[in-house]
């Protein structure tokens, strides 16, 4: 895997260094923030997408849950908050329980 310009969780510089890797890294902010967070976020969407194990999808499950909670500051909310949005919008338009899919809508 491509270990350079990507985001990478907080103790992740620390193993590599403990490792003997030489590494160099940079803080990033606003709006690069917000859009490297979206490019991770499909990137571990990517990932869950091509597992097979049940243990590797609940795993890329939580890095998305961790990505989004992240992506939730940038917006300058709370996890709480985008949890109440869910929970009005399953309220209102349903989940996804029934799974159902729509094959067609004619005008």
């Amino acid at each position: 895997m491509d270990q350079k310009n990507r985001l990478v969780r907080d103790y992740t510089p620390m193993r590599l260094e403990d490792s003997g890797k030489t590494i160099r890294t940079r803080q990033l902010e606003g709006q690069e923030y917000k859009e490297t967070l979206t490019k991770k976020l499909q990137e571990v969407v990517d990932g869950y997408s091509s597992t097979k194990e049940n243990r590797e999808s609940l795993t890329r499950l939580a890095d998305m849950m961790e990505v989004i909670h992240e992506l939730t500051y940038t917006h300058g909310a709370t996890i709480e908050e985008v949890e109440h949005i869910r929970q009005h919008r399953r309220k209102v338009r349903g989940g996804f329980k029934n799974r159902t899919l729509l094959i067609e809508v004619e005008e």
